[in-house]
């Protein structure tokens, strides 16, 4: 039967799941999970959502080198596959029907486990939204220390822990996204796809990647701007977060279908672009191909379609609405940054 106190670390474990800083929360999951069970060592691991790898995200008594080492030997042996397919956790010293399954008879215990003085330890694989993230595996030092009521309290807290080791789960602004926005997770080593979210596809633009590697390297924390999207137009916001605690710096693209605002046209919307970013009429000319006559003709015809009666008010409009689609070299004057 479970104690008060093994039901308490539970339920803060499953609190944890509400904190920010997720690096911290999940190594406090583990001090808190060494209350309810008992280990000599623990590793709590992420799956990297890009490159398939384990990442150890907290541990006690493995390095991350030697837990990402083991975890890249172990899920290449049978038992990974046993302990994923299972929903109660496995155990070194649990019986299976085919003594030939058992892990304390296989090469991995024999060369890799007993060596370094564990003789029972449990494996746990955490799942959040019906997707596999990570594993969660104790050690212990004595023999026969998991028994089937210590599997059962780790099988309850599994969930928790699934979304503390999910990267997808943490980026900041993910759970404030509009409802039918779609999204994903640019980092230097791939875009990330996020569970339910359909992907955005201005990344399928070549001059939208640019832009998301020029407003990565400005250090900024949003960009708004409006963007060509087959046929039609999209409000996208880039904004600076981190992909949870197994990887790294990421930033946050999602885009939502729009009209350009107050019937703008592309042109119009490419020159109070220009206008917003400092340039003269005579520059916008150069730059866009055109006689400055022309510029003024647009400038009039956008100040009379937002009801701005000077261009310092429209262009002012312009980036505090993000009614602009800027260029990777426009960034700088945009982007917007953390106070201070």
């Amino acid at each position: 039967m479970l104690g008060h106190q093994q039901i308490a670390a539970a339920t803060r474990i499953g609190m944890l799941t509400r904190e920010r800083d997720t690096t911290t929360a999940c190594a406090q999951a583990l001090q808190e999970l060494g209350r309810a069970l008992p280990f000599d060592a623990a590793s709590l691991l992420g799956i990297d959502p890009v490159s398939g790898a384990h990442l150890q995200i907290a541990g006690v008594g493995y390095s991350a080198a030697a837990s990402q080492a083991l975890a890249a030997e172990f899920v290449s042996t049978p038992w990974y596959a046993n302990v994923v397919r299972q929903e109660l956790p496995r155990s070194i010293s649990e019986d299976a029907d085919d003594p030939g399954t058992r892990f304390r008879h296989g090469w991995f215990y024999a060369e890799r486990i007993r060596p370094a003085g564990f003789r029972d330890g449990l494996t746990g694989a955490l799942r959040h939204q019906g997707r596999l993230v990570g594993l969660i595996h104790l050690s212990a030092e004595g023999a026969d220390v998991y028994d089937t009521e210590a599997r059962q309290l780790l099988a309850s807290i599994l969930p928790a822990l699934g979304a503390l080791a999910d990267p997808t789960a943490h980026a900041g602004g993910f759970h404030e996204l509009p409802a039918g926005a779609a999204a994903n997770l640019v980092t230097p080593d791939g875009v990330i796809g996020l569970p339910g979210r359909a992907p955005a596809r201005a990344l399928d633009d070549e001059d939208f990647r640019r832009l998301t590697e020029a407003f990565t390297l400005s250090r900024g924390q949003r960009l708004r701007a409006l963007w060509p999207v087959g046929s039609g137009w999209c409000r996208v916001v880039l904004q600076r977060c981190t992909a949870g605690p197994a990887a790294r710096e990421a930033v946050l693209v999602y885009e939502e279908r729009a009209e350009l605002p107050y019937g703008l046209s592309p042109r119009e919307l490419e020159v109070l672009t220009r206008a917003a970013r400092g340039q003269t009429n005579q520059a916008i000319a150069q730059a866009l191909f055109l006689s400055p006559r022309t510029v003024h003709s647009h400038i009039e015809h956008l100040l009379r379609k937002t009801g701005c009666s000077s261009r310092a008010e429209a262009t002012a409009l312009a980036v505090r609405d993000g009614v602009v689609r800027p260029a990777p070299e426009d960034v700088e004057y945009f982007v917007e940054r953390e106070p201070g």
